[in-house]
């Protein structure tokens, strides 16, 4: 790998002499883009005095670069780049990592508490981001929009005959912060809901009329099947050949969450071989995604894009860097990881993605 210039990872400021103490308080933002869609992040930093460094490579960093990038930095804002072991023992001042965003599969927590680093992230902010576009995603699917817009492109006008998703199984697995949303937003459709999760909100399925299922029930019965978990070794090609034999001809299937969740190459096959009818995906093992969906038509695809709304992720960027602030300035921090995510990584080690 190209080693970084000096002059490639330049501060806000005038570069200067750096202490331990300046190394400390500095901030790295790897996550991009940032303060584009509002600064005000960019402006609470500089109000407080912070000197920060945005992403100078402009995309999702590698492990090895990002190694070497935050050797004197120690807050990370951080996005869905690979914080590992090996990362963070590259890292003497490292303190705080401040996700923006929900998914924690990418931070090695154990590691992070092993070497002092406290995390945090914003799990509230992209939520309805990600449920919009997944049930967008479902009235494309099953309306054929994508494919009609295509055909049109090359001269072909056709009527696509499709669903609605008031007529359709809805079938939500993981029923957290986004599953959740998506539900609610569905009720409007009055679509029947099977829905699964490791901890069945009761109360919840009561009010929106849920049906619990296991996975397999979904697999079978649902017409939409939509994930919505955490990536772990859990839950890593969750969905494989067996799930896809298992669900219907006319079956949609969206991904979300995280990449990694559905083998793709299996996924590829099932569209081949018309097991299922289509799929949606927006994240993917490996990013930016080259693979061999991108010639099954009957794939929607978008580049992790979920959260990608503007008052969305104006929103994480904004609380993410309140955390680093109030880090910095040591008041509690808001967002902390909660225990279950440490707990979920003892037993099932994240893989990043």
């Amino acid at each position: 790998m190209k080693a970084l210039q000096p002059e490639e990872i330049q501060s806000h400021k005038k570069r200067r002499h750096v202490t331990d103490d300046h190394r400390n308080n500095r901030v790295l933002v790897t996550t991009v883009p940032f303060g584009k869609v509002d600064r005000r992040p960019l402006d609470l930093m500089e109000h407080n005095g912070i000197d920060y460094v945005i992403n100078p490579i402009n995309r999702k960093l590698k492990e090895d670069e990002l190694a070497e990038m935050i050797r004197d930095f120690g807050i990370l804002i951080a996005g869905t780049e690979p914080i590992t072991d090996r990362v963070m023992a590259n890292a003497p001042h490292l303190r705080l990592i401040s996700r923006v965003g929900i998914g924690l599969d990418s931070v090695d927590l154990p590691a992070a508490r092993h070497r002092g680093v406290s995390v945090s992230y914003t799990p509230d902010a992209p939520s309805p981001a990600v449920a919009e576009l997944t049930v967008g995603m479902m009235t494309s699917l099953l309306r054929c929009t994508h494919l009609s817009d295509r055909a049109m492109r090359e001269g072909v006008w056709r009527r696509f005959m499709g669903r609605r998703i008031a007529e359709s199984t809805v079938g939500v697995i993981g029923v957290g912060r986004i599953g959740k949303k998506v539900i609610h937003l569905l009720k409007a459709y009055n679509a029947r809901i099977l829905a699964n999760d490791i901890k069945s909100d009761h109360a919840f399925g009561e009010k929106y009329g849920i049906t619990w299922a296991d996975k397999d029930e979904i697999y079978q019965n649902a017409d939409i099947i939509t994930l919505h978990l955490p990536l772990t070794r859990l839950t890593h090609r969750m969905v494989q050949r067996e799930q896809l034999r298992l669900m219907k001809k006319n079956a949609v299937l969206i991904n979300t969450s995280r990449g990694g969740m559905i083998d793709e190459s299996d996924l590829e096959e099932a569209l081949t071989q018309k097991w299922i009818e289509s799929a949606a995906i927006d994240v993917f093992e490996k990013e930016p995604y080259q693979g061999p969906l991108i010639k099954q038509e009957r794939c929607l695809l978008t580049s992790h894009m979920g959260s990608m709304s503007e008052d969305c992720r104006g929103l994480m960027e904004w609380e993410a860097t309140k955390e680093a602030v109030r880090f910095i300035k040591g008041e509690p921090l808001q967002g902390e990881a909660p225990e279950t995510e440490y707990q979920v990584q003892e037993d099932f080690k994240p893989l990043t993605t």
